[in-house]
Formats: C-alpha cells, sequence, structure tokens
C-alpha cells in the first residue's frame, strides 16, 4: 500500500506540472482561438533569461550567495516576458485581427523561431542551472502508518505546491474578474467582442502576458529539475495530450488532463511497464489522448461546437 501511495502521490506532482504547462496553451487559445506552437519556446525562453539573469545580476549587485540576486532575477526575467507580450502583440498580432486561425497557427510557429534564436543569441547554447533553492533531498512521512514511511521528493512537491496555487490563481481570474470574462468574450467571437466594445488588442497583450508568465514559472520549475537547455522547449510536447484530454478551452480541464496523466504515467509504468518491457512512460499519454479524440474530439471538459447550417 505504501509503495502504491508514493506512486500515486508522485504521478499527483508531476501532474501539476504538466498542467502548468498546458495552462499556457489554454490561455492563449481561450484569447485568440489558435493553438500556440509556441508555447514551448517561451517556457525555452523564459527559462533562459532567468539562468542567466540569476549568474549575471548577483555579480553586478554584489548578491553573491544571496537569494536576492535570485528574487531580482525572477522579476527582471518577468518583465522581459511582459516586453516579448507586448511585442508579439504589436508586431504580429495586430495585423492578424480577424484572420482565419490558419493564418494565426502559422504566426505562432515564427514567433516559435524567432523566440528560440533570439534566445541562443542573448543567452548562449550551453546548459545552464537554475537554483532557486528548493531542497532536493527526499524525505519520509508517514511512518507510524506505514512501514519505513512514504518516500516524498520535497523538491517535486515544492514545485507542485507552486504550480497548484499559480494554477487555482489563474482559475479564479478567468472566472471572477472582468478582464477574465472579456478574454472568454474574446475567444468566442472576435467581431462580437469588438462591436461591444471590447478593445481586443489589449485582451492579447493581457493574455500574452499571463501566459508569459506561466512560461516563466514552468521555465523555472523545469529548469531546475532538469536543466536549462534547448531540448527543454520539447517540454511543451509533454502537455500537449493534456490539453487534448481536458479540452482546449477549459481551465478546470487542464489541471484535470494533467492529474490524470501523471497519475496514469506513472502507475502504468510501475505495474504494466514490466509486463512489456518498460517504456510505457512515454507513450501512455498520447495513446490516452488518441483514445479520448474518437470517442470525444472536444476533449473530457471542452466545450462542443455545433455548427447550424
Amino acid at each position: 500500500m505504501g509503495f502504491f501511495l508514493e506512486t500515486l502521490i508522485g504521478g499527483l506532482m508531476a501532474g501539476m506540472l504538466y498542467s502548468l504547462v498546458a495552462l499556457g496553451f489554454v490561455l492563449i487559445f481561450k484569447a485568440s482561438g489558435v493553438f500556440n506552437f509556441a508555447q514551448g519556446a517561451m517556457v525555452l525562453f523564459a527559462a533562459l533569461a532567468m539562468a542567466r539573469f540569476a549568474e549575471w545580476i548577483p555579480g553586478w549587485f554584489g548578491l553573491e550567495g544571496s537569494y536576492l540576486g535570485t528574487a531580482a532575477a525572477f522579476v527582471v526575467a518577468g518583465a522581459l516576458m511582459f516586453v516579448v507580450a507586448w511585442l508579439i502583440e504589436r508586431l504580429v498580432l495586430r495585423h492578424l485581427v480577424n484572420q482565419e486561425g490558419a493564418t494565426l497557427l502559422m504566426a505562432t510557429l515564427g514567433i516559435a523561431y524567432v523566440l528560440e534564436g533570439i534566445g541562443s543569441t542573448l543567452f548562449g547554447n550551453d546548459i545552464y542551472k537554475i537554483d532557486v533553492g528548493m531542497p532536493k533531498d527526499p524525505v519520509f512521512l508517514f511512518e507510524e502508518v506505514f512501514p519505513g514511511g512514504l518516500l516524498i521528493n520535497k523538491e517535486d512537491f515544492i514545485a507542485a505546491l507552486i504550480a497548484a496555487v499559480l494554477v487555482g490563481l489563474l482559475t479564479l481570474f478567468f472566472q471572477k474578474t472582468t478582464t477574465g470574462r472579456a478574454l472568454r468574450a474574446v475567444a468566442d467571437d472576435h467581431q462580437a467582442a469588438q462591436s461591444i466594445g471590447i478593445p481586443l488588442n489589449r485582451i492579447w497583450v493581457i493574455v500574452w502576458c499571463v501566459a508569459g508568465l506561466v512560461a516563466l514559472v514552468a521555465g523555472v520549475i523545469w529548469g531546475s529539475k532538469l536543466g536549462v537547455q534547448f531540448s527543454l522547449s520539447t517540454v511543451a510536447l509533454r502537455a500537449l495530450p493534456v490539453v487534448i484530454l481536458g479540452g482546449l478551452t477549459s481551465v478546470p480541464g487542464a489541471i484535470l488532463g494533467g492529474l490524470i496523466i501523471g497519475v496514469g504515467e506513472k502507475l502504468s509504468e510501475v505495474y504494466l511497464g514490466p509486463m512489456v518491457g518498460g517504456g510505457i512512460e512515454i507513450w501512455f499519454a498520447y495513446v490516452l489522448a488518441l483514445v479520448v479524440l474518437l470517442f470525444r474530439p472536444q476533449g473530457l471538459f471542452g466545450e462542443k461546437i455545433i455548427d447550424r447550417v
């Protein structure tokens, strides 16, 4: 029982990190109606900025060995992501208002390549570390309940907690604020939203800024776990099945989809992997997403679209 709970908890913590990355996809889709293929590049760019600023800023201001340097690096990296979001809206999206979804999709592909190129030019191509002070040693819990206790990774637990708090705040933002409702209106119909006075350009700036913040948090967490390297941009591919499972328009769906896939990956790898030679964790999420697409193309929590003719 203890081993099962360890696996289950590990899956839930991994699922929260998947949800955080998937949330970036959902945010952009809800505001523009297009799948943002630049999300992985945004995570990479944000992680590179955080890693390099964490190296540079302490030396500039004499903050070596102080967490003030790391905090300042996070603030500066966040400001940079806001600037990137503003430039994306000003230089790209503003000129594509009311265009076809395929046009916007291709624009996000172009943005992805531009961000990767600029990130390489500004911050370099090496592998960097991000140290935000999260403990990496495991800890045993509930030793009085289970023999030997439950082995929990502190870093994974703190990362999952941060992701859960951010996801919760963004859910409240979408559901309870005027701006959040405006974002949903823009996602439903750009022209109708404009006709009632919702400024489409400002809404897109806001949602890309929020997506940039999400990318920064995701980049810091994944960079702390795996190191910052250009393969980090592929972490978004791990979130694709989460988006498909939860639904492109559902913030709660991104959360639950991430948890389902995180738990499913861990349990299938531990209990079914030995029967088939292992490797289930690599493809489990994609097979699950494919099955969902066959029976419910809009995802478990997405909105069903009906066209009347």
